[in-house]
């Protein structure tokens, strides 16, 4: 290995005219390119094409799905996958609803330290884009019509203890620590977002890029950043105006007709009613 590096090192930087010739030559491999007729080149991508679509089915209709539904205790209608067997590790509950979609590579880590079945709900309608993590010690559930992001992580643990000294000493974190996550129905993760133990995403809300999600996100609310933090809010369909809180200046002025009906002439003052 030696003889070799010097060798290599007398070829990069001789100004012997063998050593001057060898880069010559290296350069002119590098820069070597076949002509491109596009008479010939169309027709050896469409056959290109075609056999990866064919291979393509096939790792997904006779491989993947079929193993990702033999994982599940429960799997609803139309239930379809990319071409990756998912990945999971450990045993528990996973249940997938109707016409759920997993785009590309999905992993699966259930821990039994806790409880003796953890439990993945995925309601309907709801698509999984590639390279999506679920870490589960009791329970994470997404609602219907969720659109998850490729490179999202869903935790309901830390994995390990807050304390320095049990760390150490290897311990599995507390049942304390331990958090379901729940995710409501039509809601928008984007790329690399990590949901942390205990959060709750409110419907039809949007969770911006590689933000970092820890406790209540209000219904159709976006967040972003670390930690995650209200930028705007959305419009709820008709019917779904309840779910939205009010904001600060509508909940001032509603306090404030409430406090001015309380003392208008004819009604009784809290001090009159006590």
């Amino acid at each position: 290995m030696e003889t070799f590096a010097s060798l290599r090192h007398w070829a990069r930087n001789s100004p012997h005219p063998t050593a001057a010739t060898l880069r010559d030559l290296r350069q002119r491999g590098r820069r070597f390119t076949l002509p491109a007729p596009r008479a010939v080149l169309l027709p050896y991508l469409w056959l290109f094409l075609a056999l990866r679509s064919i291979v393509f089915f096939v790792r997904r209709v006779l491989i993947a799905e079929p193993l990702f539904k033999a994982y599940c205790t429960r799997v609803g209608k139309g239930v379809t996958t990319g071409i990756f067997v998912p990945w999971v590790h450990g045993s528990g509950e996973l249940l997938v609803g109707d016409h759920v979609h997993v785009s590309g590579k999905l992993s699966i880590h259930f821990a039994a330290s806790f409880v003796e079945r953890p439990r993945l709900v995925i309601g309907d309608h709801t698509d999984l884009s590639h390279d999506v993590m679920f870490v589960v010690g009791r329970e994470i559930r997404l609602g219907s019509h969720v659109q998850v992001a490729g490179g999202v992580s869903f935790r309901d643990s830390g994995g390990h203890p807050v304390d320095p000294g049990q760390r150490q000493a290897g311990a599995a974190p507390d049942l304390a620590d331990v958090k379901p996550v729940v995710v409501h129905d039509n809601v928008w993760i984007g790329t690399g977002v990590l949901v942390m133990p205990g959060t709750e995403i409110g419907e039809g809300s949007i969770v911006s890029a590689h933000a970092v999600v820890s406790g209540v996100i209000h219904p159709y609310t976006v967040v972003a950043g670390n930690p995650a933090r209200r930028i705007g809010m959305l419009t709820p369909p008709p019917g779904r105006e309840h779910l939205v809180p009010a904001p600060p200046a509508a909940r001032a002025t509603a306090t404030s007709a409430a406090a001015a009906a309380t003392t208008a002439p004819g009604c009784p003052s809290s001090a009159q009613s006590t």
